[in-house]
């Protein structure tokens, strides 16, 4: 079994990823400002900032995958990009895998064409969506030797305001967005949780991934 470290362990996404893995038995600790409202069962959790000198290197020490599912909001606003580039360096040093988990707007609606977020993102998401998109850059661009990264996106509709249904289904394409039979694009969080933590076990992708049912 793995051991996993989840950052962002209790927001919607890194919540459903804690659940996923620890109930197929991999060695879960979950970081997070906030106490989980309801604990899963054999989970390590552990309170903290990331702004905090040294909170980083302690969450990546003695791990085999980093999960970054934190949120560019309140506090880390504009502090994203800098954590990420932080868990890029250390991760390689621990001989830990990197999954961090961005947004739809990263993707591209085809080859070549400028990303989701160069549009008509709404100006309420537009500064997240752009300090996920310029995390992601950085990795494409200067990851650090030896590290073995992952940025995964999940489908246009995702979210806690759209829970959808654990399918047990779900399709990974690449950096160009995908549709399904009826040109949408969503997946439920159980079932994008799913696809996180079946490849932390199969390892079957690297650099930008997406995600849908």
């Amino acid at each position: 079994m793995a051991r996993i470290a989840v950052l962002g362990g209790t927001g919607y996404t890194g919540g459903s990823i804690v659940r996923e893995a620890a109930s197929r038995g991999h060695h879960v600790t979950s970081y997070s400002r906030n106490a989980p409202a309801e604990p899963v069962p054999g989970v390590h959790y552990v309170q903290a900032s990331f702004l905090e000198e040294g909170a980083v290197a302690a969450a990546v020490a003695g791990q085999d995958v980093v999960v970054e599912a934190l949120a560019p909001r309140g506090e880390l606003a504009g502090q994203l990009e800098g954590i990420v580039g932080d868990l890029a360096k250390l991760a390689p040093e621990q001989g830990a895998r990197l999954v961090v988990i961005g947004g739809w707007s990263g993707l591209r609606p085809a080859e070549g064409a400028p990303r989701f977020v160069e549009g008509d993102v709404p100006a309420a998401f537009r500064a997240e969506a752009e300090e996920m998109v310029r995390a992601l850059e950085a990795l494409e661009q200067a990851a650090p030797e030896g590290l073995d990264w992952l940025f995964v996106s999940p489908a246009q509709t995702y979210g806690s305001y759209a829970q959808g249904e654990a399918t047990g289904r779900y399709r990974i394409g690449g950096p160009v967005a995908q549709q399904d039979a009826d040109g949408g694009s969503a997946i439920s969080g159980a079932d994008f949780a799913l696809a996180v933590v079946d490849e932390i076990e199969r390892h079957e992708h690297r650099g930008h991934i997406g995600v849908i049912s």
